[in-house]
């Protein structure tokens, strides 16, 4: 879907020109970790192309140690499935968790990209993960409630969409980066990396205030990354 918003966009304004790059980036946080490859096509506008909006596919691998998942429905978190959820707080007392050791997960999703070059070096933008797919091992969770938990078993959610905020589904990569041009085939990135990684436990674990078995970490990295720019003319 998000391909296909790119490709009208490109029609609709004749001017665009393709770039078509590849990326490899590291995120690094607290217990955590990630690496990821993307492969990105922009179209550029304006004068001389200081517009890119963009489309392709990323590949993330994430690893961390010893992390709390937390329940991940909206409608438990903040009591709603409006997309003014982004603006509520959350519930408190809705809120159980699981603790997971060795986290790993590796997703694959269509993602989205949309940035502005100041100058011929240097570029910033954001780009998100849109829909795809996780896969990793089944791991063996401690279910938290107050004093109270009990052993399960957990697996990376299948499927991954994003809706908004608590919304969302699964495991979804954002970024907010800088790029320096060192060559024209060459750059270096830099920014700071937001990840939702979600693990479904084997059963239903939570029973208040209604049955769930969904459960997310939120992760904020600091990101660093090489981009490679295999049919630059410049």
């Amino acid at each position: 879907m998000c391909v296909l918003v790119a490709v009208i966009t490109a029609n609709c304004f004749g001017q665009g020109q393709g770039r078509d790059i590849l990326e490899a980036t590291a995120g690094v946080g607290s217990y955590r970790g990630t690496l990821s490859f993307s492969y990105i096509h922009n179209w550029r506008f304006g004068n001389n192309e200081r517009i890119g909006i963009g489309a392709g596919a990323r590949l993330t691998s994430f690893l961390g140690s010893n992390l709390y998942y937390i329940t991940a429905p909206a409608i438990l978190t903040s009591g709603s499935r409006s997309p003014l959820i982004l603006f509520k707080e959350n519930i408190v007392e809705n809120i159980d968790s699981v603790l997971i050791g060795s986290p790993q997960v590796n997703s694959l999703n269509v993602c989205v990209n949309l940035e502005y070059r100041f100058s011929r070096k240097l570029t910033a933008g954001f780009n998100i993960d849109a829909i795809g797919f996780s896969l990793g091992k089944t791991k063996r969770a401690n279910y938290i409630n107050g004093s109270e938990g009990r052993m399960t078993h957990a697996s990376p959610t299948p499927w991954n969409i994003l809706l908004i905020s608590d919304n969302d589904r699964g495991s979804l990569n954002s970024e907010f980066y800088a790029r320096y041009t060192i060559s024209p085939v060459l750059a270096i990135k830099a920014g700071a990396q937001f990840l939702f990684t979600e693990y479904t436990t084997e059963a239903p674990v939570q029973q208040e205030p209604m049955a769930n078995d969904r459960f997310r970490n939120k992760a904020l990295l600091f990101a660093l990354g090489l981009t490679f720019n295999p049919g630059s003319n410049e």
